[in-house]
């Protein structure tokens, strides 16, 4: 895994081109630690922030609360907990509670204790989820055990 730093004015700009993209301000941060992971994927950490780059989606890490509480919440069921963690997309049915979210947006998914287990894309409207029996909510992109975990954990 190679890591290196990226100057002040890189690290402004993709400061700025995340939270346009996550729709609120990112607090400023004077470098961000950039380390390449598997696959393309990226690592960004720096004054207890973490961001996984992952070909120019951004998704804060499951390691990073304090990011990852500003997001909106899709709450599973006990009975969803063991495929999430295993890369599955959330399900219609597996859901017991969501904060409200639109059709795009980065969505974290908790067990019903709080616990983050994913983070994803909104598939479909937070507001439709009533009338719907069955589907895909989320795509998974991010979860607990996955290869960005694994490789982050040591990092963050």
């Amino acid at each position: 895994m190679r890591s290196h730093h990226i100057s002040k004015s890189q690290t402004s700009q993709a400061l700025a081109l995340i939270s346009e993209r996550w729709g609120f301000k990112l607090p400023r941060l004077r470098n961000l630690m950039v380390h390449d992971l598997t696959g393309g994927a990226r690592l960004m950490t720096g004054d207890g922030t973490a961001i996984l780059d992952l070909d120019g989606t951004y998704l804060p890490f499951l390691s990073c609360d304090a990011l990852l509480e500003r997001f909106p919440a899709v709450r599973v069921d006990k009975g969803a907990i063991r495929f999430v963690c295993n890369g599955a997309d959330i399900m219609r049915p597996g859901i017991v509670s969501h904060d409200g979210f639109a059709k795009g947006d980065v969505v974290r998914v908790a067990e019903p204790g709080g616990k983050h287990l994913a983070v994803g894309t909104a598939l479909a409207d937070g507001a439709d989820l009533e009338s719907m029996e069955r589907g895909n909510v989320v795509k998974n992109h991010h979860y607990v055990s996955d290869r960005y975990w694994e490789a982050g954990r040591l990092l963050v």
